[in-house]
C-alpha cells in the first residue's frame, strides 16, 4: 500500500518535537516574507494534514474534554506536544530569523527570490505528483487555483483604516491565507494595507491592537482548519490539484527580476516597492542598472529544488526503513 505525505501523521523521528520545531522555524521564516507561504513549508515537510487535524480538533476537545477537567485527553486529542513544538519554532523564527531574511530581501533580493522560486516550483511538482487520479475536475481546479493565485498577486496594495473591525478581519484573512500553500498571509496584509500597522503594533507592543489581530487569527485559523481537514478527508485529489494551482500561480510573485513602479514608506520609515512588474534577466540589468546575477540566481533556484527533492527522498527513506523493520 502506497503511503502519502498527506496521510495521517506517523511517529517517525522527523515528526518528534525537535524535528517539528525545525519545521516551525522554516514556516515562521517563510511567513514573514510577502509572497511565501508557511503552509507551503508545512506541506513539503509532511506535516500539513497533521497540523490541520490538530487545529480542527481543538473546538470539540475544548468542550468535551477540557471543560470537564480531562486535561490529558484534551492534550492528546489536539496533538498538543506537536502544536507546542511547531508554534514555538514559528515564534522563535519570527523573533530571530526574520531579521536575517528581511536583510537578505533588501540587500540581495534577486538571490533570495531565486531560492524561493526554486523551492515553490519543486513544491508544486511534489504536490501534483501525489494526485492519484487525474480527471477533468482536477484539471479545472488546477487552472482555477493558478488563476486565483495569479490574480491575488496582481492586486495593488491599498490602505485600510485601522479600526477594531479591520484589525480583526485582517487577522482572520491573513491566517487563512497563511495556512494555504501558495498564498502568503503577509502579502494579504500588504494588499489590505494592514502590513505596516500590524508590524508597527508588534514593534511598539500595542497590546489592544495585537489582541484584536490575534483574536481574528484564532477565529480564522479554527474555521479554515475545520474546512480544509474536512475537504482533504473527502476530496483529496481535488484539493491537491487546487493547491498545486495555487503554488504555480504564486510563482508570479516570487519571480526574482522585478522593476518597482511605485513605492511606499514602511512602518520603519524605509522606502520599499509597492507596485512591481516582472522582467527578463537581461532587461532587468538594462532597466535597473543592477547585475542580474544570473548564474548565482540559477544555482540558488536549483538549491531550492534540490532541497525539496532531498526532503522527499529522506521522507520516503524513513518510511521504507520503518516498513522493512515492521514484523
Amino acid at each position: 500500500m502506497n503511503e502519502s505525505p498527506v496521510s495521517p501523521p506517523t511517529q517517525d523521528k522527523t515528526q518528534r518535537p525537535p524535528g517539528v520545531f525545525l519545521r516551525g522555524l522554516a514556516m515562521g521564516a517563510a511567513d514573514v516574507v510577502p509572497g511565501v507561504s508557511g503552509g507551503t513549508i508545512a506541506f513539503i515537510t509532511g506535516i500539513y494534514v497533521r497540523l490541520l487535524d490538530a487545529i480542527s480538533a481543538f473546538p470539540k476537545a475544548f468542550f468535551t474534554e477540557l471543560l470537564k477537567g480531562r486535561w490529558a485527553a484534551f492534550w492528546r486529542n489536539i496533538d498538543g506536544t506537536f502544536l507546542i513544538a511547531l508554534f514555538a519554532g514559528i515564534l522563535t523564527s519570527v523573533a530571530t530569523l526574520a531579521g536575517v531574511i528581511k536583510y537578505a530581501l533588501q540587500a540581495h533580493p534577486v538571490l533570495l527570490w531565486s531560492f524561493f522560486f526554486g523551492l515553490i516550483l519543486a513544491s508544486a511538482w511534489y504536490v501534483g505528483r501525489e494526485i492519484d487520479r487525474w480527471s477533468l475536475r482536477q484539471g479545472i481546479l488546477l487552472v482555477a487555483g493558478m488563476l486565483f493565485a495569479w490574480l491575488i498577486t496582481q492586486l495593488t496594495p491599498g490602505q485600510a483604516p485601522v479600526t477594531s473591525l479591520s484589525l480583526f478581519g485582517a487577522g482572520a484573512l491573513a491566517i487563512c491565507a497563511m495556512i494555504l500553500p501558495g498564498i502568503s498571509g503577509s502579502f494579504i496584509l500588504l494588499i489590505l494595507g494592514m502590513y505596516g500597522p500590524v508590524l508597527g503594533a508588534i514593534n511598539e507592543m500595542q497590546l489592544d491592537r495585537l489582541a484584536l489581530f490575534v483574536t481574528g487569527c484564532a477565529v480564522g485559523l479554527l474555521s479554515i482548519a475545520q474546512l480544509l481537514s474536512w475537504a482533504f478527508s473527502r476530496y483529496r485529489d481535488a484539493m491537491l490539484a487546487l493547491l498545486t494551482g495555487f503554488m504555480l500561480g504564486a510563482l508570479n510573485k516570487v519571480w526574482p527580476w522585478k522593476e518597482a513602479l511605485t513605492w511606499r514608506t514602511s512602518s520603519h520609515g524605509e522606502r520599499v516597492p509597492l507596485e512591481e512588474i516582472n522582467l527578463l534577466p537581461a532587461t532587468y540589468a538594462e532597466v535597473t542598472g543592477n547585475s542580474a546575477a544570473l548564474v548565482p540566481a540559477i544555482l540558488l533556484a536549483v538549491l531550492g529544488i534540490v532541497l525539496v527533492l532531498g526532503l522527499d527522498w529522506a521522507g520516503r527513506f524513513v518510511r521504507e526503513k520503518r516498513g522493512s523493520e515492521s514484523p
